[in-house]
């Protein structure tokens, strides 16, 4: 993939009226949504770039459904009709899209706000590649055949430090709002709780310091599937509990999800407890061991660096690449 992906990104001038949008930033993004940001810094600065669409393997159309939403001349209101003219427009002015009906296309998004912003181009919504962190089964923009589940990840400006796994002397953590009613149901099994630390609301101070010193870190299903919790789960050395169903996990075609987390069905929250409780020590070092391992896949780094989030997205792409290939 390294020598031979190559992606050809639809040129915009730094004078184009939607600019904002189409590049990418020359400052470090902040904030929860920051993957699809991240992903088009590193692309830019990559070698998988060329200006000869002749040599493509995948053409990405850079407009950004964060920044769509936020500017005042689009917000949710216009972001399918600016979505369905952008994609008129690269039809009619090169042949790349219609060749293929878009099916070697892609964009990305990690706002949930991109479920709906395929919705007047029907022909982008089957046959396009969406990087995206809502990766729900229960949303009909999702295919999971075609489409890359990306990680929602809250870029951290420091390391953690020692994660010794002797000093976390909780059984579990988590803390947020109740939004869902997997949420609701944690917390009227086990709010009050010994072992299980379920904290309603967010935490006054950071919530690093408990997932630092908790074995286990719940990633529960909120009002959208897409959720940081798992990211700074493995940046903090906590082992991930997915109890979130019908979804598909970041990088799933690549990594072995059961070797580094817990993946719990919603239903079986009332013994949570119990299950977490009998996993015996070696499986317990053994998923902690192997959560240092692929903390560096779940990292963004301008410029990239080997295995680091924005490698196994392009990797992700490359492994689609084969059955568009015109």
């Amino acid at each position: 993939m390294n020598k031979s992906f190559q992606i050809f990104v639809y040129p915009h001038k730094p004078d184009d009226p939607f600019a904002n949008v189409l590049l990418p930033e020359d400052y470090n993004p902040e904030g929860p949504y920051t993957s699809e940001l991240y992903f088009k810094k590193t692309l830019f600065n990559s070698h998988f770039i060329t200006k000869d669409p002749n040599e493509a393997h995948l053409f990405y159309m850079p407009f950004c459904i964060l920044h769509l939403r936020h500017d005042p001349r689009i917000g949710p209101e216009k972001l399918q009709d600016f979505v369905k003219d952008y994609i008129f427009n690269i039809s009619h002015k090169y042949p790349f899209w219609n060749r293929t009906g878009g099916a070697d296309h892609f964009y990305t998004a990690c706002h949930s706000i991109s479920e709906i912003a395929m919705d007047k181009t029907v022909e982008a919504k089957e046959n396009s590649i969406q990087l995206v962190c809502t990766s729900t089964y229960f949303v009909t923009d999702y295919f999971p055949h075609k489409d890359v589940s990306l990680p929602q990840i809250w870029v951290k400006k420091h390391d953690p430090g020692t994660l010794v796994s002797s000093k976390r002397n909780r059984l579990a953590f988590f803390a947020g709002r109740v939004n869902s009613p997997v949420r609701a149901a944690l917390f009227k099994h086990w709010v009050n709780d010994t072992e299980i630390f379920a904290h309603f609301g967010g935490l006054k101070t950071n919530d690093g310091k408990e997932q630092l010193r908790s074995k286990f870190c719940l990633q529960v299903k909120g009002f959208e599937i897409n959720t940081a919790r798992v990211t700074d789960a493995l940046h903090y050395g906590c082992v991930p509990v997915i109890l979130a169903n019908h979804h598909d996990l970041p990088f799933t075609d690549i990594l072995y999800w059961k070797s580094f987390s817990v993946v719990v069905h919603y239903m079986d929250v009332p013994v949570l407890r119990k299950i977490l409780q009998w996993i015996s020590f070696e499986e317990l070092s053994w998923l902690q061991s192997n959560v240092m391992k692929v903390r560096k896949h779940f990292e963004w780094n301008v410029p990239a660096v080997d295995y680091d989030a924005f490698s196994m997205t392009m990797y992700e792409l490359w492994l689609r690449k084969s059955s568009v290939r015109v």
